[in-house]
């Protein structure tokens, strides 16, 4: 929330200097401001950081909201969709009246913990640094209604008084920077309005204690009206504005009354109106937070109690087994309500907090089809096979693209499928809202995902058939999974293969041998010919003889660069992990020689030249995506994102230790190192994140999360099918019919 603080401190500087005058008048204010907030529009906004320490929704379909917890605070909040925040944060102000005020995030040490294993709720205890108080916040969603509910304990731990004021920055419709503030006698009310995927959309917020509100005030985020600003000024809420005079960045606030050790229940409710906001917060309210919790932990112990038992791999291990736990959850958590089927890639804005917040923006709540493969595989693995069915069907019911359609900056042709698109899919989505490019990885996913789940229907082959011949006349070159660089990479090539012999398995069940052959033909070309597009023989790294990252041409050794933000490079210097594909999908033997001479260019030399592998002190063993990657953050003083250039540096990613723990398995090795260090990758709340730092630097910590995103549900899906798979002893997510083609 980096620039949010700035906007603040602005105002607070000039505040300082009425404070040194204001401060004795303190205890005998004026009646407080009251009316409307007349210092519209307010500061920029931000999202929030994407490390996520706890996130939530009820296992119930009634419920269309979502929340997360970053940095001991909610962050935010989505609803009725799981693509659109409402809410940039909401954190309680603390202050004696006197001497202080505290902003619970920055003046609080945070501590994590799960009630129960098996279900999605979270307990934040927040300890003041100084000591003087305690703040124990948990987090449910009622199973009925469109609501946050949490339960709260405030305890003075020095005998103090204390006041406590409980502030919401919502971001309505996706954004801040055009909403409205108010009270309606006895609760908050905000309430915003944007053009969303093609639709004007209001939504409203009504926001309730069960103590009731003593006081409270409306305001513009950073202005003299903002509650914050105002208390910081001189202890004491001086406003109570009951609204604002335009539309804005808003910020609200309502004090609740506290003695030395009080419980509390909040309740943020949502709707299109104002009534319906404010019947479903008072109906949860009236329900009662032990009735709720009660409701919301029986519909996630249900989900859990009805997949495979947590397998040996992790059942031995609390830390392997709630991250088990908390991933089969997360990847049922990131299923849209509406849009079935429709899983998001996260529910975060990596780096959120310097990412503009006044619009909606991607993030990684949108849906990409590889991912939604990646989770659907893991969630398979796990023994749920009615939400990969639904994320198939999804994939070719509502993000398949039958006629060309206009991306950001280019034009999908028939058959293929986004880079990704809103949890509506494609229809109704702007060119933005698609992205660019198309990678042909997910075309072929889409295909081997309808086959492993059974998609093999008549109405369903007739899109995949246009599909695999896009594939065959389009392929093999594409933009590769890292969405970054075009040419013929082992990871996409080994999807294309994968894609086109399931499709033709599945042409197959639908009477077409012609079509099957053809695209099995071309398959089993591509298989032969990969080698000599992609394995260099005069590579800088290891015996110098091993797979690309890519290559834009068809000779590996022909001196052809790949370019970065820092500089060119010779492809045959540059190396990944993409050539594992190879073997997962069952396109080539586990010992195939030249897999098994390209693992060398990934792990340290002797020399001391790694230009993938990082091996942590206790052992854990992670990986970078490929050298010169930039896609992350800078160690310069602290300050994360953003830095320009080869000053910003991609982390290790713990999904790719994934990947190398199922290379082992096929090869008939342990992958127990692998699966550990995910899980040790984990957040407080057992969440495997996009990223972790590869080196200690200040503030941060060797082989703790950085501000990308956690949960990456990509990561999720994988932890989960390494650990089946390692209990199985194969890979549970090797298609047998390409295996069995070549003889893998």
């Amino acid at each position: 929330m980096r620039s949010w603080k700035k906007a603040r401190a602005g105002v607070l500087a000039l505040a300082v200097v009425a404070s040194t005058v204001a401060t004795t008048a303190a205890t005998t204010a004026a009646t407080p401001a009251s009316g409307t907030a007349t210092d519209c529009c307010g500061g920029p906004s931000s999202w929030t950081t994407g490390d996520k320490s706890a996130l939530g929704t009820s296992a119930t379909t009634q419920s269309p909201v979502w929340f997360t917890v970053a940095n001991g605070v909610t962050s935010e909040v989505f609803y009725p969709r799981l693509d659109v925040p409402e809410t940039q944060d909401m954190q309680y102000v603390i202050t004696d009246g006197s001497s202080f005020v505290d902003l619970e995030r920055d003046a609080t040490n945070h501590v994590v913990s799960m009630p129960d294993e098996k279900s999605l709720e979270y307990t934040v205890t927040n300890t003041a640094k100084s000591g003087r108080y305690r703040i124990t916040t948990t987090y449910v969603t009622d199973p009925a209604r469109a609501t946050l509910v949490t339960r709260t304990r405030f305890q003075s731990r020095d005998g103090g008084t204390y006041r406590l004021y409980l502030l919401a920055n919502p971001s309505m419709a996706g954004g801040a920077g055009g909403d409205i503030a108010s009270w309606d006698g006895s609760g908050l009310v905000a309430s915003g309005t944007e053009n969303l995927f093609g639709t004007t959309t209001t939504v409203v917020s009504s926001l309730r204690v069960s103590t009731g509100f003593s006081a409270h005030d409306n305001g513009y985020s950073g202005a003299a009206s903002d509650c914050l600003v105002d208390l910081r000024a001189d202890r004491t809420l001086d406003n109570g504005f009951d609204s604002v005079s335009g539309a804005g960045n808003v910020v609200q606030c309502g004090q609740i009354p506290v003695a030395a050790d009080t419980t509390f229940t909040a309740a943020l409710g949502y709707g299109s109106s104002a009534q319906a906001a404010t019947s479903a917060a008072t109906g949860s309210l009236a329900a009662g937070f032990g009735s709720l919790e009660s409701g919301y932990r029986t519909g996630w112990n249900s989900y859990v109690g009805s997949l495979k038992p947590a397998p040996a791999s992790v059942a031995g291990d609390q830390q392997r087994r709630r991250a088990y736990y908390v991933a089969a959850m997360a990847l049922h958590a990131a299923e849209d309500k509406t849009f079935r089927g429709a899983g998001v890639a996260g529910l975060a804005t990596p780096w959120g907090d310097v990412v503009n917040g006044d619009s909606l923006g991607d993030g990684y709540h949108r849906v990409w089809g590889r991912d939604l493969y990646q989770q659907a595989t893991g969630l398979l693995a796990a023994g749920d096979t009615a939400q990969p069915k639904r994320m198939a069907q999804f994939l070719w019911g509502s993000q398949w693209i039958g006629s060309p359609t206009a991306g950001d900056g280019t034009t999908y042709p028939a058959g293929a499928f986004p880079r990704y698109s809103p949890v509506s899919g494609v229809a109704g989505a702007s060119a933005q809202q698609l992205g660019c490019c198309e990678q042909l990885d997910q075309d072929a996913d889409a295909i081997v995902l309808a086959w492993l789940t059974g998609l093999t229907d008549a109405a369903t082959y007739a899109k995949v058939k246009v599909t695999a011949e896009h594939l065959r006349t389009s392929g093999p070159a594409t933009t590769e999974r890292w969405e970054e660089q075009y040419g013929r990479s082992p990871s996409s090539i080994a999807a294309e293969i994968a894609g086109l012999v399931t499709a033709g398995a599945i042409a197959r069940a639908n009477g077409d041998t012609a079509s099957a052959t053809t695209w099995e033909s071309t398959a089993d070309s591509w298989g032969a010919s990969l080698d000599s597009w992609t394995v260099t023989t005069s590579g800088f790294w290891g015996g110098h003889t091993y797979y690309e990252r890519l290559d834009k041409g068809t000779d590996p050794d022909d001196g052809g660069q790949i370019c970065f933000d820092e500089g060119c490079f010779y492809e045959h210097d540059v190396v990944d992990f993409g050539f594992l594909d190879l073997v997962r999908l069952g396109v080539r033997a586990p010992a195939d020689p030249t897999i098994a001479a390209s693992i060398a260019p990934t792990a340290a030399a002797s020399d001391g030249n790694a230009p993938m592998q990082v091996t942590l002190p206790d052992g854990d063993v992670y990986f970078h995506r490929y050298p010169h990657d930039n896609y992350g953050e800078s160690t310069s003083a602290c300050t994360g994102w953003p830095a320009g250039g080869p000053q910003r540096f991609g982390r290790l990613w713990p999904v790719l230790s994934g990947e190398r723990g199922e290379y082992e398995l096929a090869n008939g090795r342990s992958a127990a190192l692998y699966l550990k260090s995910m899980a040790d990758a984990a957040n407080d709340g057992y969440f495997i994140p996009e990223q972790v730092w590869d080196r200690s630097s200040g503030c941060f910590a060797l082989g703790r999360p950085t501000g990308s995103a956690a949960p990456l549900m990509w990561a999720e899906g994988q932890y989960l099918r390494l650990a089946q798979s390692m209990d199985a002893g194969h890979n549970l997510d090797t298609p047998s019919v390409v295996k069995d083609r070549y003889g893998n």
